[in-house]
């Protein structure tokens, strides 16, 4: 699955201009999971639970790395490049050794969650480096708050940035000032003094917001930001100046004319202090789209759904449908970037095309669908007619077409 994925990786960046970032979301989802027998599989907290509640469910957990490719209209498209399986290892049995116990605690601390993300960031810096100018290239990598510790930030490879989201109470500090001229006594300082919280930060009346101009899915939108740079984190360590971004609550509306409300304000670091702000918010604005990676997979795809037990196939039958989903992802790109028009199946009458819309993976799947049957049936047109006949006057009762109707059964 490395050899695929590394195929994925090298199509990815021939998409993006020369010695442009790439951009990579990172997060973990949950396959679940009925047999009580499947390796890898556990009880998880099930993200799709209630605030006032916790639930768990039988899951499997797996690490998706997914990159950003911008479109020629401003929106942008999430292609996964790694899927990682990543379980957490069975605890023995209350009648365990005291060895085996010391055994099972080492090896749970290296399958944490931060670790194997560190570790597979690692991975994709090295796997850029061995691309054509990819040593040119820099990776900004874009995480929730899972993904913003210390195990994450201390392992940062070179040319790597970190955009993630960080606690709003978080304890930061300014650079120290330079020692004076006279010596002193004991040690350097490290840290300066202390900075104001992000919390702070956002309430502060002295700081004026800044409006910046970012794209959703093509559509221009304004937010109100506050930024803070060089300033330190003892979690990241003196190897990271830091940068903090807040963003403002957004306002919206259930329905037309209902009441106005507001979302939480969101808090982001940057490891690089000189980051343009409305890129950094860009970039993580963008990170929304692994979601709808996750979604598609698993309903259109029906990754997770397989029936296997073996432990080699439960690892890699989740990784080689992303992988088909991702390729299918490129080929759908490849076929809207050509000069000439592309032969599609025409789309359903009640399909509204007065809006310009991307390509669904619906659309993608049917008519990948179609080609391949199409070639069974020997068609090979699909955008309309091939001749256009003579109207006639009287009506006349239409025969059924099996082609049309195998094509369109899925749809």
């Amino acid at each position: 699955m490395d050899q695929i994925f590394a195929v994925i990786l090298h199509s990815v960046l021939q998409e993006l201009p020369p010695e442009s970032p790439l951009c990579v979301a990172i997060d973990d989802t949950l396959l679940r999971k009925s047999g009580t027998h499947t390796p890898g599989v556990a009880w998880r907290r099930d993200p799709l639970g209630p605030r006032f509640q916790t639930n768990f469910v039988r899951a499997q957990r797996a690490l998706q790395l997914s990159a950003s490719i911008p479109l020629s209209d401003g929106a942008y498209r999430m292609v996964p490049i790694a899927f990682h399986h990543a379980p957490t290892l069975p605890r023995p049995g209350r009648q365990a050794s005291a060895e085996l116990l010391q055994q099972y605690r080492k090896a749970a601390r290296l399958a944490r969650l931060p670790l194997v993300a560190a570790q597979q960031i690692t991975a994709l810096r090295r796997a850029l480096d061995d691309e054509p100018n990819g040593l040119q290239r820099s990776l900004h990598v874009v995480g929730d708050g899972g993904y913003t510790n210390e195990t994450v930030l201390k392992k940062l490879p070179p040319r790597t940035t970190l955009i993630g989201r960080i606690r709003k109470d978080a304890k930061l500090y300014f650079l120290p000032q330079p020692p004076p001229s006279a010596p002193r006594r004991g040690r350097p300082r490290r840290y300066g003094a202390l900075a104001p919280t992000p919390e702070q930060l956002r309430t502060d009346e002295t700081t004026p917001w800044t409006t910046i101009d970012v794209s959703i899915s093509g559509a221009p939108h304004q937010m109100r930001v506050k930024c803070i740079d060089s300033v330190l984190w003892r979690t990241a360590g003196l190897a990271h100046v830091l940068q903090v971004v807040v963003i403002a609550p957004l306002s919206y509306r259930l329905r037309k004319g209902s009441k106005l409300l507001y979302t939480r304000p969101t808090f982001l670091i940057c490891t690089d202090a000189q980051f343009d702000i409305r890129s950094l918010v860009q970039e993580y604005v963008q990170r929304c789209d692994i979601e709808t990676n996750f979604r598609e997979e698993k309903t259109l795809l029906g990754v997770g759904q397989a029936q296997v037990r073996n432990p080699h196939s439960v690892e890699a039958v989740p990784a080689f449908q992303v992988a088909s989903y991702a390729m299918l992802l490129l080929a759908t790109l490849h076929a809207s970037r050509r000069p000439e028009k592309a032969n599609l199946l025409p789309s359903p009458k009640w399909n509204d095309q007065t809006t310009a819309r991307r390509f669904s993976t619906v659309r993608a799947i049917n008519q990948l669908r179609a080609e391949l049957w199409g070639r069974t049936v020997g068609l090979t047109n699909f955008s309309g007619f091939d001749a256009q006949g003579t109207p006639t006057t009287k009506p006349q009762k239409f025969t059924p077409n099996l082609p049309s109707a195998v094509f369109y059964a899925m749809n």
